[in-house]
């Protein structure tokens, strides 16, 4: 007998497509709040004309929000895959004792 993948479920590293979306808008969300955030910071300092400083807080501030959230969010995809994985070998009796 062969351990060969079922041919309804291959073997695949990519995480369910309900997990990519959930991580996909917390990462515009997190832009979001980030620009919201890197807005007011500016416009609490600025006085007169300050489009330009506004515009590059809002930049600065999504960018740097939004890259971090898709770090945590990658990491967060392989604890899940892992986690997948060592369940998948217990319930085939291949867990290590």
């Amino acid at each position: 007998m062969t351990d060969s993948p079922s041919p309804s479920r291959p073997l695949s590293a990519l995480p369910s497509v309900g997990v990519r979306i959930g991580a996909f808008v917390a990462i515009c969300l997190s832009g979001l709040a980030g620009g919201l955030i890197g807005y007011s910071l500016i416009s609490l300092q600025c006085e007169g004309d300050c489009a330009l400083p506004l515009g590059l807080g809002l930049l600065t501030g999504a960018v740097i929000a939004a890259g971090g959230m898709a770090i945590v969010a990658v990491l967060v995809m392989r604890a899940l895959g892992e986690w997948r994985e060592v369940e998948g070998r217990t319930s085939a009796g291949h867990a290590p004792r």
